[in-house]
């Protein structure tokens, strides 16, 4: 890939990024409300009622020696989340275009792939979250849900950015 098209896939990548994010976002949240309470009970004990997003403020926080209040943390946990889904995003941006197949399943794989990665094992090693025996299946099922939107959102935008670029 020639320089110049790296810094469009880049750009574009940010932009399917960002509105997969919020795709994700919008699938988790609605799946968790209809969840069974007893299973939403269950997770927020697991979790301490702590999304990984937050811990990961407050162990970035800790390595500076800053102390965050509570709406700080709120605010870098937000910053955190966003900052995860554009550069997945980017990534898969650079991804597809550098790989042959990397886009086949319409981003089906690479939601798969982001959650099976970040989800279930980089959030338990840097200790974001227990491990995913921890958790009910319900929650695995809505970030597994979650991830899928992700990577046909961002697909679908990459398909559509690649049409007008």
């Amino acid at each position: 890939m020639r320089d110049h098209h790296i810094g469009a896939e880049i750009i574009k990548g940010a932009v399917a990024g960002a509105v997969a994010t919020l795709a994700m976002s919008q699938v988790t949240n609605w799946l968790y409300e209809h969840e069974d309470p007893q299973a939403r009970e269950r997770e927020d004990r697991v979790r301490a009622d702590v999304p990984s997003s937050a811990r990961a403020a407050e162990k970035a926080a800790a390595l500076v020696n800053v102390r965050l209040s509570e709406r700080q943390r709120s605010r870098v946990a937000s910053a955190v989340h966003w900052a995860t889904g554009l550069s997945a995003g980017i990534t898969y941006a650079l991804m597809r275009r550098q790989w042959q197949g990397a886009a086949s399943g319409k981003g089906l794989g690479y939601g798969a792939g982001f959650f099976l990665v970040v989800d279930e094992l980089m959030n338990p090693l840097l200790g974001l979250t227990p491990g995913p025996g921890a958790f009910p299946w319900q929650a695995h099922a809505r970030g597994l849900a979650g991830h899928l939107a992700f990577g046909v959102t961002a697909e679908l935008v990459l398909e559509g950015l690649d049409r007008v670029a």
